[in-house]
């Protein structure tokens, strides 16, 4: 979620939920290459829920839908299962999360998580943020996202819930860690381990303001996980420390598993700042590793610097954009194991504005390349996502701003790219835009101009496939609506 707030150890508790779906066919535009793109987030679950105003100042946006995420069934990639938020608030999270999903790959019936108050017989907490999405081995369908409450109370909680009919129904609704002031959990995500049945990991990050203001930052990396399928979960515990350096917190933690040796790979931002706890003494990304299914963890090595500078409307940077700056998006070829992670960062601008780049290891994350410009030089690019196919090739998925013309401070003309590079080789990237150009300042105002801190993409069987936000013109009811399409990589 990226909301700052210092939000206390409770229990776990499980409950037993089945979610109310509606079914939500929408073929929409057709992108560049001819290729159908679906539009998998039909009508407003929530528009009727009252329930999470924090002040008089908070505004929510009505049948907006961003930062969303997916995953398809490895064992049928036809078998969809998007989430994404739904009614985004100005100030944090939304009034719940929802999701989508297809048994054939282009139509799409909605169902709503139970996350928050908003959806029906939901969790008792009156927003939800980071949703979360992964398929196991057996056709397990794990969902995450994060619960928050800003008025009765300032919990922020961990939540999880399965289904096992491909996204129709959700059950095993549990909260795997709750947490008060001067605690705050934050960015969750969650994989489910694909060579172990019933096996799946939520990592996140845990900030403690204890005392709150200066000198009091502390945000490890913590982790909870399932061997029984989402029934139960394990009681969270720290594996990423940050007490050894002041002002330290990690975030964007996100797990990737080596099928050939099992062994699982955790990436994250790791930030330091002084004691006003407004400049940056150093920033970087990292991950740690584990051979035995997250029991225990490495040390953790250095990956890239983090080198993002600020998101703006490079023709007026009075405008703040949000997208995924800070948060790592890591891929491991399945042939090789050849480690790869795509990140914001502003090598290639010097300093001026962030492009995607891309580094990658050889030899387990022991040690790791110099970065790689992948989006075009010259050109703001942001949230980046990468896969990679069963034949070696990465794929990145990214918006750019190349349609911007100088000195349109009106609209900002954005689009979503795929890029490909057989077997990771960069002199070998071919990229084509696989969305609409639509204007990114249409898109609901959350601490800046917001499509979600992240998009997904995913490899499937013959290709890749990829969600992303649009926004609409003059649509003050319908800013933004969510999007999936399959790509051919070769």
């Amino acid at each position: 979620m990226r909301v700052r707030l210092p939000l206390t150890a409770a229990t776990t508790a499980a409950l037993l939920l089945v979610t109310v779906t509606g079914a939500t066919p929408a073929p929409a535009d057709r992108n560049p290459d001819g290729t159908p793109l679906v539009k998998v987030s039909q009508g407003d679950p929530y528009a009727k829920c009252t329930i999470g105003a924090r002040s008089p100042d908070s505004v929510v946006y009505p049948g907006t839908e961003v930062e969303p995420y997916l995953s398809v069934d490895p064992r049928d990639p036809k078998r969809v299962v998007t989430v994404f938020q739904q009614d985004r608030w100005n100030d944090g999270a939304a009034r719940g999360l929802a999701a989508s999903w297809s048994a054939d790959g282009e139509t799409f019936h909605r169902s709503t998580l139970p996350f928050s108050l908003c959806a029906p017989g939901g969790a008792d907490y009156e927003r939800a943020s980071d949703p979360w999405v992964s398929t196991g081995p057996d056709g397990t369908v794990y969902a995450s996202g994060e619960g928050v409450d800003f008025t009765k109370s300032t919990r922020s909680a961990l939540l999880t819930a399965t289904s096992r009919d491909g996204g129709r129904t959700w059950q095993n609704l549990t909260t795997t860690h709750v947490d008060e002031q001067p605690f705050f959990n934050d960015k969750p995500s969650l994989t489910a381990d694909p060579i172990r049945e019933g096996t799946a990991y939520q990592v996140w990050d845990r900030l403690d303001n204890d005392p709150p203001g200066p000198g009091g930052i502390d945000g490890p990396g913590y982790i909870s996980l399932t061997r029984d399928g989402g029934r139960t979960w394990s009681e969270a515990r720290r594996f990423v420390d940050t007490s050894a350096v002041p002002n330290t917190q990690t975030i964007g933690h996100l797990i990737v598993v080596d099928r050939r040796t099992g062994t699982l790979y955790d990436f994250f931002d790791m930030i330091t700042v002084a004691d006003d706890l407004t400049t940056v003494l150093d920033a970087h990304y990292a991950m740690v590793t584990s051979t035995d299914a997250g029991a225990t963890w490495s040390s953790p090595v250095t990956v890239a610097r983090d080198t993002a500078v600020p998101e703006v409307d490079p023709n007026d940077p009075t405008k703040p954009l949000r997208a995924a700056s800070t948060l790592p998006s890591p891929a491991v070829d399945p042939g090789t194991g050849t480690l790869y992670m795509a990140y914001e960062g502003a090598d290639f601008s010097g300093g001026a504005f962030n492009s995607v780049q891309l580094v990658r290891s050889t030899d387990g994350g022991r040690t790791w390349g110099s970065p790689e410009l992948i989006s075009p030089d010259g050109v703001p690019a942001f949230s980046p996502s990468i896969a990679v196919d069963e034949r070696g090739t990465v794929a990145l998925t990214y918006y750019d701003l190349r349609f911007l013309e100088p000195g349109d401070t009106t609209t900002l003309p954005t689009a979503y790219q795929l890029a490909t590079l057989p077997h990771g080789n960069p002199r070998l990237q071919t990229e084509r835009r696989i969305s609409r150009v639509f204007d990114w300042l249409q898109a609901p105002f959350a601490g800046g101009y917001f499509l979600g801190d992240y998009q997904g993409l995913v490899a499937d069987g013959k290709g890749v496939r990829a969600v992303l936000t649009e926004t609409h013109s003059g649509a003050p009811q319908n800013r933004t609506d969510v999007y999936t399409g399959s790509f051919r990589t070769g």
